[in-house]
């Protein structure tokens, strides 16, 4: 992405993706799942997503607001997993529902961006059928609002669980 290959960056994006997918498909399918693979699979996860705003960010195709967003977030669920690990708490962090579809429009914004970057795909393009239709620059909008939004609430959550799982008399104060 930063020497602008970004046909290469989204096939690689693409391909990621469709790994990604099809592992967690084998590990279900076949009851193949691992202790390791449950944590190294969110975890690239993450670098993935992590990098691919930061990178958008600095080549200024988002708001660098969304970046720091997004990576604090995933700071604020590390932190709190060092945390509990520091205080001798065993927690069981386990995927929100708001935590996938905040990962799943994350995924579809970094698309539709390096998409319109690999293409060369004016924002003004008009997607949709009529009378519902839309520039993609206002997918995009819409697009970075939803992960704001989900980013904010996905975190919440994640503190308002972590403690309430480390002793509920913090959580009833916050």
């Amino acid at each position: 992405m930063l020497d602008s290959q970004y046909a290469i960056a989204f096939g690689l994006f693409v391909l990621s993706g469709i790994s990604d997918a099809l592992d967690g498909f084998i590990a279900k399918r076949f009851n193949a799942s691992t202790r390791l693979g449950a944590y190294l699979d969110p975890v690239a996860d993450k670098v993935l997503l992590i990098s691919m705003y930061v990178t958008l960010a600095i080549q200024d195709e988002i708001g660098a607001w969304l970046a720091i967003l997004v990576v604090s977030r995933d700071l604020l669920i590390i932190g709190a997993i060092i945390l509990s690990l520091l205080m001798n708490q065993r927690i069981k962090m386990a995927p929100l529902l708001i935590s996938k579809w905040n990962t799943t429009f994350q995924i579809t914004l970094a698309a539709a961006i390096l998409g319109t970057l690999a293409f060369a795909v004016s924002h003004a393009t008009q997607i949709g059928v009529a009378p519902y239709q839309l520039t993609l620059g206002e997918v995009i909008f819409l697009l970075t609002g939803l992960v704001a939004l989900t980013t904010v609430w996905s975190g919440a959550s994640y503190l308002r669980y972590w403690l309430d799982s480390i002793g509920g008399s913090e959580a009833d104060e916050a």
